[in-house]
């Protein structure tokens, strides 16, 4: 296993963490109920082999937002028997459902019960965005981490960010953070915080965990013929998998990058690949390669949708730049399960009254409402 050191927390974590929001699932496909005994072969095994970096949060594998999942739990137990004393653990506050300094006190005393530990090595307010952390900064958060890192509740703080670039820097200015955690692949230098963010929490001593470095698999498995025809044509032999992670690691300000796995082989593959993952280590020829498969991708995005969200507030309550990402990522990977789970009924292309009210703001001339149509018709069929 390699390892690098955690930015201002000085903590060296193995370069590859295991995500725990996508275990394996019982027989069903109830989310909630996660196979257990794969699960505790496939986590004791990375741990065993180097990992030192388990990833959860409140509500993975649970009904919804609103309440606490069953990964937290699991994890508490798979890491009995010595296994605790082997990571670190980081876990995250649900800010959503924060009104209060209370609750902040409320829930991570519930999570340190969940976990079965006395600290949570890396404490996270899970999905910061900028209504998210105007409501927590307004709560208290400086406060309550302050307090929780003195009790010994916690060690480090840090924070999750679901947002465009724009509100990265005020956020990372907030607070006297230690890390934070990002979304990041070859296909998202410019999404969300992006390489701007990247770049700007470096720079301020944060370490950097990178989460869908896989794009929630779709770097690793079905890729159109012509991605897979440049990677297949290049001097670099690698598997999809080896690519996208490879690529993630070749970034020196990357610390670690969080993988969901779900499999034995993808575990095996993973820390197979980390052997030979290194900074710096792209050739010319590499970045040539992945520069061709971001503009095969491009060229399959049907809406060219910023996501400035100058289109909102939506009077039907459309949530358009949303509706526009999944209808661009089926156009890119091809099958896509998450619209109907991601957003309300509300929220959906079907709700589009046609009233033009988004199309005279939007900055890029979108026809909104004839691409509605076109969402409408794949997600939402009659």
């Amino acid at each position: 296993m390699r390892y690098r050191k955690f930015g201002k927390t000085n903590e060296m974590v193995s370069i590859l963490g295991f995500g725990c929001m996508r275990l394996p699932l019982l027989p069903g496909g109830d989310t909630s109920q996660i196979d257990e005994e794969l699960s505790t072969k496939l986590i004791r095994y990375a741990i065993d082999e180097g990992v030192n970096y388990i990833d959860t949060a409140y509500p993975y594998h649970g009904k919804g937002m609103g309440s606490g999942g069953q990964s937290e739990p699991f994890v508490g137990k798979v890491l009995k028997n010595g296994y605790r004393e082997k990571v670190k653990i980081a876990t995250k506050l649900p800010g959503w459902l924060i009104k209060t300094r209370s609750d902040m006190d409320k829930y991570l005393n519930e999570q340190l019960e969940r976990l079965e530990t006395n600290s949570i090595d890396f404490y996270l307010v899970h999905a910061l965005n900028k209504t998210l952390w105007k409501n927590v900064k307004d709560a208290g958060i400086a406060e309550f981490l302050d307090q929780a890192i003195q009790d010994g509740r916690i060690k480090h703080a840090g924070f999750s960010y679901h947002d465009n670039d724009a509100n990265f820097n005020e956020i990372v200015d907030g607070y006297d953070w230690s890390f934070c955690q990002i979304q990041y692949n070859y296909l998202d230098e410019d999404f969300q915080a992006g390489r701007k963010g990247l770049d700007y929490a470096a720079k301020k001593g944060l370490g950097i965990t990178i989460m869908e470095p896989l794009r929630g698999g779709k770097l690793a498995a079905n890729l159109p013929e012509e991605v897979q025809t440049v990677f297949n044509n290049s001097n670099s032999k690698w598997t999809p998998a080896e690519w996208a992670l490879k690529w993630v690691w070749d970034q020196p300000e990357v610390s670690l990058l969080l993988s969901g796995m779900n499999t034995m082989e993808q575990v095996v593959e993973n820390i197979k690949i980390v052997q030979t993952a290194a900074e710096n280590s792209f050739t010319s020829t590499d970045q040539i390669a992945i520069e061709e498969v971001r503009n095969i991708y491009r060229q399959r995005i049907k809406v060219n949708c910023t996501a400035c969200s100058y289109c909102l507030p939506c009077p039907s309550g459309v949530n358009i730049p949303v509706c526009f990402a999944f209808y661009n990522n089926y156009s890119m990977f091809g099958k896509e399960e998450m619209y109907h789970r991601m957003l309300q009924p509300d929220q959906r292309a079907s709700n589009c009254i046609e009233c033009g009210q988004c199309e005279m703001h939007c900055p890029q001339f979108i026809a909104i409402i004839e691409e509605l149509k076109n969402v409408k018709a794949i997600f939402e069929p009659a």
